[in-house]
């Protein structure tokens, strides 16, 4: 049986949601272990039936005092981040019986069975599995935020799977902030040092159907088979990142987050964006049989003047999208896969980036 676990508050219920379902129909049998971060999202959850457990944010608090002294001197996503290393390593120490727990994002989701995953770190005898940002050579000062992406990560329950999960907690407790100082950054920059820290017990997982995301995309050959699989450099799709990826109105117009890496032609959108747009909404129809009246939380802070100031330029490469049905629409036939590539030359020669 595989332990899988992840944290998400109400905000991200219809998201935490859809990842628990894709991960019932690829991985029977698997647990998902929810770290309900407000009561909503935990009382919601306990009534979601198997292969869900939930753990109230409370609960882990209370074992761990160090991480309620580190909560007064941050922000809350800034505590949310520190939540990274702390959750994981609390399973491990609270169940013994768990022998491997992956972490996943909330945001992200299931397109077919994990297995090649767990089986590239028995191969590879490790103890800990992360996977790299994988940008393209034009993206490549996004790692300054990191080399490795925090998305998708496996810990062994042995000595070094343990250790390094001690070791990373201990950094985030120190600082864990959202912006770049000293060569660090939020939970994710720490991450930069596990090849030379850990050896051998660290594989860095490289197959480009696990992690796949809106930063990496144009970096691979992706294909769709008349059947609709999905193919990166000739690997299945097993895990789609969908970073960004927000309602800006209703459920009818949103933000794909694809604009500074390249912005997905609509047969890829169909294939990838298509299945989990029904997720989502086979997920807010669950939530709704206890909620009647629940849905995307709004988020007028999208509506700001940042958003405004960025619009010409997403309407002009495509990167708002129109839902249709279970189709999301850009109306540009291809042009915005090039808008990372063309921003990035763009900011290299007025910014000197």
């Amino acid at each position: 049986m595989n332990h899988y676990c992840t944290y998400f508050d109400r905000g991200f219920l219809i998201q935490g949601l859809a990842l628990a379902r894709s991960l019932a129909v690829h991985d029977p049998g698997a647990v998902l272990w929810v770290l309900a971060l407000d009561e909503s999202a935990a009382d919601v959850l306990r009534k979601m039936g198997s292969g869900i457990r939930v753990v109230a944010l409370d609960a882990l608090e209370a074992d761990d005092p160090e991480l309620i002294a580190a909560k007064a001197n941050r922000s809350r996503v800034e505590y949310f981040f520190t939540l990274s290393p702390c959750w994981p390593r609390w399973l491990l120490r609270t169940h013994p019986e768990i022998g491997r727990i992956t972490y996943v994002d909330a945001d992200t989701f299931f397109f077919s069975s994990p297995a090649a995953i767990f089986e590239a770190m028995d191969r590879a005898s490790a103890s800990i599995l992360i996977t790299a940002h994988r940008f393209p050579e034009w993206l490549k000062h996004y790692e300054q935020h990191g080399v490795f992406n925090v998305g998708v990560e496996s810990f062994r329950n042995d000595a070094m799977g343990t250790a390094c999960l001690d070791d990373w907690r201990r950094r985030c407790l120190e600082w864990c902030h959202d912006r770049l100082e000293e060569g660090r950054y939020a939970d994710q920059k720490y991450l930069d040092a596990w090849p030379l820290q850990w050896g051998a017990a660290l594989l860095v997982l490289d197959d480009p159907g696990v992690n796949l995301a809106p930063w990496n995309w144009r970096r691979h050959r992706l294909d769709v088979s008349r059947e609709g699989v999905v193919t990166a450099d000739g690997s299945r799709l097993v895990l789609f990142h969908f970073a960004r990826f927000r309602p800006i109105w209703g459920d009818a117009w949103w933000q794909s987050g694809q604009l500074d890496y390249g912005v997905m032609p609509r047969r890829l959108r169909s294939a990838i964006y298509g299945p989990y747009w029904r997720a989502l909404r086979s997920a807010r129809e669950e939530i709704r049989s206890l909620h009647p009246d629940f849905d995307f939380p709004r988020r007028p802070a999208r509506l700001g003047r940042e958003f405004w100031r960025g619009l010409a330029l997403r309407a002009f490469w495509g990167s708002d999208w129109l839902r249709v049905g279970d189709g999301f629409w850009a109306g540009r036939l291809g042009l915005g896969r090039w808008s990372g590539q063309s921003l990035a030359r763009l900011r290299r020669i007025f910014l000197r980036r």
